[in-house]
């Protein structure tokens, strides 16, 4: 579809450069003509992004993809789509994109609640922080469909912390997944600030930085998206766009729910043992999983040649392995770091942002 779209464009046009389209504001091209073209080419990029109910491939990839996989997924290959809808879709076709921006903002606040219900009936770790991309994506595409500079502003600040936050938050599931030897929440258990505690408030951080606490990156972009549905583009209908602006901020207090409930489960409580044929490793000093020896009359193990130890709880051998190594905090500190300057500092993005903006909507503000 995508292919389809710019081949159309191509044939009304004569040319796909991007910087003469942008210029141009869709002069060349008939009414009909953008808004077919910008169906086209929407659809290719809603799945990428990606928007209900194209999403269908986005959590089984996230759950058997390896940490670093789900990392450059949601940090990187998922902004190809947002990308194409604020460089190529919007300014090329301003009147293709003023007419389906109704059904644009529509799709983005059923993608907001629909994964924010999804991530509630969620028992994997990795599967919930998969279902909630789809709900954060949902607020970048209500930023577009707003079609003004507040509003897509706000689409890109939530673009670029929902890659800082959620690449952060499957790190984490990652290493919460190598320790425990699995990411499913019920066998995991609770009591991970007892047993790691500096992993547990590191997920405790991500995860209140991906709902939208003031004060983090996450807050900015979905408030800017939410203001910028307040008050529309001429040409678009208001009371709809209101509408969709509560049933976004619905969808923030869902986003709230899941990660609370997440962190009532596993990062909070009592610590519980692993449940029998968890198959929770013993970790050497490399953070490699290794058989732990039988437990002895203590209720100890040593796994030959690592001195790492497990502890008899349940009947399980559960490990003591390092809370946070040095070189996770190597990767992890950065992200940390930028979504607090982005949260307390939002001008420092902001400030990148608005004059692209303001030539990219040219055409269709």
């Amino acid at each position: 579809m995508l292919l389809l779209g710019l081949l159309l464009i191509w044939a009304q046009t004569g040319t796909l450069d991007i910087v003469a389209l942008t210029q141009a504001h869709g002069s060349g091209l008939s009414r009909s003509v953008q808004i077919v073209a910008f169906v086209a080419v929407g659809l290719g990029l809603a799945v990428k992004t990606p928007m209900w109910p194209l999403h269908t491939w986005l959590p089984d990839a996230h759950t058997e993809a390896p940490t670093v996989g789900s990392v450059l997924l949601a940090g990187v290959l998922l902004k190809m789509g947002t990308y194409g809808f604020a460089r190529i879709a919007i300014p090329v076709l301003p009147e293709g994109a003023a007419a389906v921006a109704p059904w644009l903002g529509a799709f983005a606040v059923v993608g907001i609640v629909y994964g924010s219900l999804a991530c509630l009936a969620q028992t994997d770790l990795k599967r919930m922080i998969a279902y909630s991309s789809i709900g954060h994506m949902g607020f970048v595409l209500l930023g577009f469909a707003t079609l003004t500079p507040v509003g897509v502003n706000g689409a890109l600040f939530a673009n670029v912390a929902h890659g800082l936050i959620t690449g952060l938050l499957f790190f984490l599931a990652g290493g919460v997944k190598e320790r425990y030897g699995t990411a499913d929440m019920p066998t995991i258990g609770g009591g991970m600030l007892t047993r790691y505690p500096h992993l547990g408030s590191l997920l405790t951080f991500a995860c209140i930085a991906s709902l939208g606490l003031p004060g983090l990156a996450g807050f900015w972009g979905e408030m800017l998206a939410l203001l910028g549905a307040f008050q529309p583009a001429p040409g678009l209908s208001r009371p709809l766009f209101l509408a969709f602006m509560v049933i976004g901020g619905l969808g923030a207090v869902l986003t709230a729910a899941y990660f609370l409930t997440m962190l009532s489960r596993v990062t909070h409580g009592r610590r519980t043992a692993p449940r029998p044929g968890a198959g929770v490793p013993v970790l050497d000093e490399g953070g490699q999983a290794s058989p732990a020896a039988a437990l002895d009359e203590g209720g100890r193990a040593t796994s030959e040649g690592t001195g790492v130890t497990a502890v008899r709880e349940g009947g399980q051998a559960v490990p003591t392995a390092a809370d946070v190594r040095r070189y996770e905090l190597v990767a992890w500190v950065p992200l940390v770091v930028l979504t607090l300057v982005f949260g307390l500092w939002p001008k420092a993005l902001l400030s990148l942002t608005t004059p692209a903006v303001q030539i990219l909507l040219g055409g269709a503000s």
